[in-house]
């Protein structure tokens, strides 16, 4: 039975209308006014229903320890109310499942998008062996209030401060039948309800992508710079922890070389008559140089996309998506690191 979120039922709410691999069945992509509430995020506080999110609760004396030899966080000596993103990664090193989580006392609580529920869940269950460990789903929805901050539902099972590229965030994970007196509260308290359509064009902003929409199978962690853990944020793989699946290709890439592609934004040519879809192609002159991810209208920019694109073509040069032209924005082309630890290692065992 496919969800549909109670918040349906407000005035002016509208699902996306057309299939889409971005994570939105079952809530609203806007109350009638989608760029008027993006602006409610610059001007104040505006609460996003992602209810359509699965949550996963791992409990148990040894949940942090599981978690740690699984994931790509370093979790195993995380104090209660830590909150970070994670990986699970294959043996080759591909992103296989992206998650949020945060730890309350002894359990982590673990929100996906409903696609990835199933397969994670699964996973997660498999690998009990003799752990003492519970993997079960928590009815909890998922609110996320952008902009100014606002006191946290009193319902709220989890509250967490999210670290990342766009505006003041914070998540809220509620029982489900708590959903609407928790925004009810949030609106009483200053909120103001927009769609998911905002909070989507402040992701891509942020350059945070969802898994189905813009990554595809060949993904691995490094292709978004911004998760690799480099100072005190925890960002999503942490460099200095036990081994845990695909950890060998995370470590190559950051001793030796570089990720082929990387995450950027793309601003699209606003004229085009129609918006290209999720997976296309990416190209340079004719030749395919990447894969389209989120395209959504921003109330600024227009229309705006995320895109995994190869490091060759980010010089500046104007890219095309079938007929419509797009061009990079530069402050998302990550920094150059300098040189390798492992490859000037390897020149100076050869002499160079």
């Amino acid at each position: 039975m496919s969800y549909s979120s109670p918040l349906l039922a407000r005035t002016g709410a509208a699902e996306f209308q057309d299939a889409t691999a971005i994570d939105a069945a079952g809530v609203a992509w806007h109350y009638g006014n989608p760029l008027k509430e993006q602006r409610n995020i610059e001007t104040g506080s505006g609460i996003v229903d992602r209810s359509q999110r699965r949550v996963i609760k791992v409990g148990g004396p040894e949940a942090a320890t599981f978690l740690n030899n699984l994931l790509s966080q370093k979790l195993d000596d995380v104090p209660s109310g830590f909150s970070a993103g994670a990986l699970d990664l294959d043996i080759q090193g591909h992103v296989l499942h992206h998650m949020d989580h945060t730890r309350v006392d002894e359990a982590f609580y673990l929100d996906v998008p409903e696609a990835q529920f199933s397969s994670l869940l699964e996973f997660l269950t498999k690998m009990i062996f003799w752990s003492q460990v519970t993997v079960e789903e928590a009815p909890l929805a998922v609110i996320t209030v952008l902009g100014s901050a606002l006191p946290a539902p009193a319902s709220a099972v989890v509250s967490r401060d999210v670290a990342w590229r766009g505006p003041q965030r914070a998540d809220y994970l509620v029982p489900r039948e708590d959903l609407e007196a928790a925004v009810a509260e949030l609106e009483s308290a200053g909120g103001t309800l927009v769609g998911l359509m905002a909070y989507t064009a402040e992701r891509v902003k942020a350059l945070e992508p969802e898994l189905a929409a813009d990554l595809d199978a060949k993904t691995i962690a490094h292709e978004v710079p911004h998760w690799i853990s480099r100072g005190d944020a925890p960002a999503f793989v942490h460099l200095n922890k036990g081994c845990y699946r695909g950890q060998e290709t995370v470590a190559r890439v950051e001793n030796l070389g570089r990720s082929p592609r990387l995450l950027v934004m793309l601003y699209l040519d606003g004229s085009a008559p129609t918006r290209p879809e999720i997976g296309a192609d990416v190209t340079l002159g004719g030749r395919r140089v990447g894969r389209l991810g989120t395209v959504v209208d921003d109330c600024d920019f227009g229309p705006i996309a995320l895109a995994l694109v190869k490091r060759s073509a980010l010089s500046g040069q104007q890219l095309s998506i079938g007929d419509v032209a797009a061009s990079v924005e530069n402050d998302s082309i990550p920094v150059d690191e300098g040189p390798k630890a492992g490859r000037a290692a390897v020149e100076k065992l050869r002499g160079r």
